[in-house]
């Protein structure tokens, strides 16, 4: 599916260009399924199994730019294989550690295909809008039981679109509502009407989720994104109309959560939720307690402890990216995990303001594994598969500016001139 990318027009073949637009399809179909995660396995790993095999299978090559991330995440989920061989009840723990692999595995997959040809970029992410926008309106529908059985996308009275959790569900919007931002500040006003409805459709699947991860990684990601194109576009007018729309969005989305909040339902859970500490953060052996506790147990284990071992200590999972890679993958994997997250952040940082043709897709990447790696301090994303995704992204966009670059400095070098040559 990736053998005839680079090819010359003369060798194009019909049947090898169907077969790139059919792979490109099982992509699109693959992160549109990303948003359907009711149970587990979900349709998603169904078919993204069957893809990864089958490109790999017909040439799709992983380039010394994407390699990096692969040994990354190897060495991450080894540590994760490593931590089984200290738990005494391995109920759930192998497969827990193969879907771990799978997601990474998943990553370099979206990464390579990304290299391979960057118009996929806009596909994933017309994809990820796609199934974001209809998995938050079964969100919005489950919470104002808008039809029989429609509870089924809600969890204690929040909603959760087809997902098992509203902590997975709301931030999972976030970056194909930045995607339609993007849209609105920057493209056609012809076509702003249905991007706008599109933000506040996912807007408003992030509030009613209230997730106060969601919310901050929400806001976090939109101011970002403005501070971005600020600094990309610096023009005048382009300023002028980036900051105009900006408040007309931010009083338009203010107008729409007030709206929300006329419901007593909504006003109590959002006053409720809204609280920066709950009662679950602070009390005895509450978040923050287990935080603690968790950390000094893996400082003496470090293997780790294996994967949910923690949660059954404690009746409660980690609620903290960087502990869960301690108990759940060891040092070996918190080590690689924090390097993984630099790592991304670095290269991905490197190209952010470049004009390229991936630099969009990049800028919104970029900016949601940062604002992922922030609420990773109260949430685990060790198994959110948007998560991977956006890896993928950043280390394609990364694999393709290096390309770049390395063919433009190959087209300066001088040619070669026969009469300079010494003789043989």
């Amino acid at each position: 599916m990736s053998a005839v990318s680079h090819a010359h027009p003369a060798t194009f073949r019909p049947q090898l260009a169907a077969l790139r637009i059919v792979g490109s399809a099982f992509v699109a179909v693959g992160v549109f399924l990303s948003g359907f995660v009711i149970s587990e396995p979900a349709p998603y790993e169904l078919m993204m199994a069957m893809q990864i095999a089958l490109w790999f299978l017909f040439g799709l090559k992983i380039s010394r730019a994407i390699a990096p991330l692969l040994i990354l995440l190897l060495l991450f989920n080894i540590g994760g294989m490593l931590s089984l061989t200290v738990m005494k009840d391995m109920t759930g723990a192998p497969m827990y550690v193969a879907v771990s692999t799978f997601l990474g595995l998943s990553a370099v997959f979206y990464g390579a295909i990304v290299e391979d040809d960057h118009r996929r970029l806009k596909l994933i992410f017309q994809a990820w809008v796609a199934g974001a926008v209809i998995t938050a309106i079964l969100g919005i529908l489950g919470y104002f039981h808008a039809f029989p059985g429609a509870e089924v996308f809600t969890l204690y009275d929040r909603a959760k679109g087809a997902f098992q959790d509203p902590n997975v569900f709301g931030p999972y919007l976030v970056p194909p509502a930045l995607y339609l931002m993007y849209r609105v500040l920057s493209g056609s006003p012809l076509r702003s009407p249905l991007y706008i409805t599109g933000f506040l459709v996912l807007t408003l699947g992030v509030f009613l989720s209230f997730s106060r991860a969601a919310w901050g990684l929400f806001v976090f990601a939109c101011l970002a994104l403005v501070v971005v194109m600020l600094l990309k576009e610096r023009t005048a007018a382009f300023r002028l109309k980036i900051f105009t729309l900006f408040i007309t969005a931010v009083l338009v989305l203010m107008m729409a959560i007030a709206g929300a909040m006329q419901s007593k339902k909504v006003s109590d859970l959002f006053l409720n939720r809204a609280r920066l500490v709950q009662e679950y953060d602070g009390a005895r052996l509450g978040r923050f307690e287990r935080h603690k506790l968790g950390f000094l147990m893996a400082m003496e284990r470090p293997l780790g402890l294996g994967p949910m071992v923690l949660g059954k200590m404690f009746g409660e999972d980690e609620h903290n990216i960087w502990l869960k890679s301690l108990t759940t993958y060891g040092w070996l994997g918190f080590v690689t995990y924090v390097t993984l997250i630099w790592a991304t952040l670095i290269v991905g940082f490197r190209a952010l303001l470049r004009d390229r043709p991936w630099q969009p897709y990049l800028m919104i990447a970029w900016i949601s594994i940062l604002g992922h790696a922030l609420i990773g301090n109260v949430i685990d994303i060790d198994h959110w598969r948007h998560v991977y995704i956006l890896f993928g992204v950043v280390w394609g966009c990364h694999a393709l500016e290096w390309r770049h670059r390395r063919a433009g400095r190959l087209a300066l070098r001088p040619a070669a001139d026969p009469a300079l040559r010494p003789a043989s």
